[in-house]
């Protein structure tokens, strides 16, 4: 086998595990969404408790477990525990109260947050280019919401539960932006299994406090739905790693948006969710600022190799 072959093979299989951990992540999705109206704080214990799991199992067959809790920054994985269970928990509020396709593409407001707080906070510079495409994306993302967000100005604004579904969908896009930033710095020291259990593992237990706050009953189908979820989080989070570690980021984060088709199929079949002209032409939109904005990033990563490779060492 060439190098070029086996580079070409490693590349669709980290495509194919990133369409494999999307559609699992939307099963997760449709798993929470059935088990009906639950109060977030239970919802993100279950999808948190479970998600340890299968990736536990994952790790004792790679023979990491004993490693994977070690740790010299346990105070950042858990500031990135509760900024992640503050997305989580708004995320799940919005899954209950919006169409499923609307509240999954309302979720791509993320990346493009994540490129202006990475301005605002890192101090990144952030060319003309990529400004352009997350005005465009949030322009998008205005589209999508317009329908819900028009009726603040009617009477009903208060009674009507889509209104605080998109909200809650913006609010959990930036925060889960901020915590998108904490990762990108824990990276730099930890490894994967130790971010994503530690993460786990920390919101499973704040999940805990909000059990004061109403939690209730469940039938066995909700539980079992909503075990389901969790087990799903965690199988996702495995292959999306594994989809990572075989191809560059650049080539398979696109595939992400493939969640917006299986949103409205699964929608449509499971939930009789029409997807709204707005939903389809403002995820289209952002689908595209999101994809700009990676193969900009790949621009710029490719000028920085050739500028490196360039300059002739000193010394």
């Amino acid at each position: 086998m060439t190098v070029d072959h086996a580079v070409g093979h490693n590349t669709l299989r980290g495509i194919a595990l990133k369409i494999v951990s999307v559609a699992v992540f939307v099963s997760m999705q449709t798993s929470i969404k059935a088990a009906g109206d639950v109060p977030a704080g239970q919802i993100v214990f279950f999808r948190s408790f479970f998600a340890i799991f299968p990736i536990i199992a994952f790790l004792a067959f790679k023979g990491q477990l004993g490693t994977a809790f070690t740790t010299k920054r346990p105070f950042n994985h858990i500031a990135r525990g509760v900024v992640g269970v503050g997305a989580m928990g708004l995320g799940f509020f919005a899954l209950t109260r919006l169409p499923l396709p609307e509240a999954i593409t309302l979720n791509y407001a993320q990346p493009l947050l994540v490129v202006v707080f990475s301005s605002v906070f890192l101090g990144e510079t952030i060319r003309v280019y990529r400004w352009s495409a997350v005005a465009v994306g949030l322009v998008g993302v205005l589209i999508i919401s317009w329908p819900e967000l028009t009726l603040l100005n009617s009477d009903e604004a208060l009674d009507d539960q889509e209104v605080l579904g998109v909200m809650a969908a913006l609010i959990a896009a930036a925060i889960s932006a901020v915590a998108m930033l904490l990762v990108r710095n824990l990276v730099q020291t930890e490894k994967t299994a130790t971010i994503v259990l530690w993460f786990s593992s920390t919101a499973s237990v704040l999940a805990l406090f909000t059990l004061p706050f109403g939690w209730q009953a469940l039938t066995p189908m909700q539980a079992a739905l909503l075990v389901i979820g969790g087990f799903c989080g965690g199988l996702g989070q495995i292959l999306m790693t594994a989809a990572y570690r075989h191809a560059e980021a650049s080539v398979v984060a696109p595939f992400e948006y493939t969640s917006m088709i299986l949103g409205v199929v699964v929608g449509y079949f499971v939930f009789g969710d029409v997807t709204s002209f707005n939903t389809l032409v403002g995820g289209v939109i952002v689908v595209a600022a999101g994809i700009f904005i990676i193969w900009r990033e790949r621009q710029l990563g490719l000028e920085r190799t050739r500028t490196r490779r360039a300059t002739p060492p000193q010394g």
